[in-house]
């Protein structure tokens, strides 16, 4: 035989209430059962963050050191290569200077030598 229930509007507003407050109970019920773990689960996600940013931080000096000495390192060999062009300036111009100095002597030589020979011919024809 059918369900022959009177269903007036009310009692199903009713019901439909009763089953909103029920299901909203059970919600409350189960969120307070799972705040534990909820705060486990939120320390545990807080833990590995900081973790993680540690890590992070951790690259970071690494990587800044790494690039000061290959910065240190680039610096060493500028300075290196700076010092090599100087002495090889001072060294070119060293052996100009040199160059110059035997040039003068060879003309002074020249220069007595041809005296010598003027003299020595004066001194012949007198």
């Amino acid at each position: 035989m059918k369900n022959q229930r009177n269903t007036e509007l009310s009692d199903r507003l009713n019901g439909s209430a009763s089953a909103k407050k029920a299901l909203l109970e059970n919600y409350r019920a189960a969120r307070e059962a799972a705040a534990p773990q909820l705060a486990a689960r939120l320390a545990e996600r807080q833990a590995v963050a900081a973790a993680r940013e540690e890590r992070r931080l951790e690259r970071e000096a690494v990587r800044t050191a790494e690039q000061e000495r290959l910065a240190a390192l680039e610096q060493a060999r500028l300075e290196e290569i700076e010092r090599l062009a100087r002495a090889e300036t001072e060294e070119r111009q060293a052996a100009e200077k040199s160059r110059i100095a035997r040039v003068i002597e060879d003309e002074a030589a020249r220069k007595a030598e041809r005296d010598r020979r003027y003299a020595a011919r004066k001194a012949r024809r007198n």
